[in-house]
């Protein structure tokens, strides 16, 4: 096998990798840990689903890594119209969010791995690579939680903590700016949260959500 050859097959050989998150300074430091492995690529990123979409129609892709918080939609709906259109590109997703019906809502969707954005760098490179071999990984905090559901010793509910407190400022008539200032989080974060309270609920409007969250005592 001459030199060229040998180059052509070692440059066909890299994992091709698209990445979505909305903050630049995380998606520079990503793309720098991941550029310094020989056989990663990283060949684009974007900052919201509908450009990740857009993105993808001419990229030649094999994993997609991707934050479950965007601007214009979550990561769940990226994951599955992901799915549906390129079946064969892998999926990570990389998330701050650690609530066990979340993540599991996510794993039915088939994703290939789970990792928190609290974990380390190494932590990343290691999912990337499982992935990369045909394997699902989990990171050390998302198998915790989920072996403690196996176990029985996480009480299954419907909404999370955090999500019944939102609940209960929902009905209250608190905008979401009014919500991240009593719980000291973004409004972002509380769209998200809102996002997740009428999926999981079934419900698509407030008086429905209010309904709902009466007749089952979540508030």
């Amino acid at each position: 096998m001459n030199l060229l050859s040998f180059l052509s097959r070692d440059k066909a050989a890299k994992m091709k990798i698209f990445l979505t998150d909305d903050h630049a300074i995380l998606l520079g430091g990503l793309i720098k840990i991941l550029s310094t492995e020989d056989d990663l690529e990283v060949v684009g990123s974007a900052g919201s689903v509908q450009e990740t979409l857009d993105q993808l129609t001419h990229k030649n892709v094999d994993l997609l890594i991707t934050d479950y918080n965007l601007p214009d939609d979550d990561g769940l709906t990226l994951v599955r119209r992901v799915k549906q259109k390129y079946p064969n590109i892998k999926i990570i997703v990389l998330s701050q969010h650690d609530e066990a019906h979340l993540i599991k809502e996510i794993l039915k969707e088939g994703i290939d791995s789970y990792i928190l954005k609290k974990d380390s760098y190494q932590e990343l490179v290691n999912a990337v690579r499982a992935v990369k071999n045909g394997k699902v990984y989990l990171s050390s905090d998302i198998n915790a939680m989920l072996m403690k559901g196996l176990n029985g010793t996480e009480e299954q509910r419907l909404l999370t903590d955090r999500e019944r407190e939102i609940l209960k400022l929902i009905s209250k008539e608190y905008t979401n700016k009014q919500m991240a200032e009593e719980l000291f989080i973004s409004e972002r974060t509380v769209e998200t949260h809102r996002k997740n309270i009428f999926r999981k609920t079934g419900t698509n409007n407030l008086v429905g959500l209010i309904k709902f969250a009466y007749a089952n005592n979540l508030i």
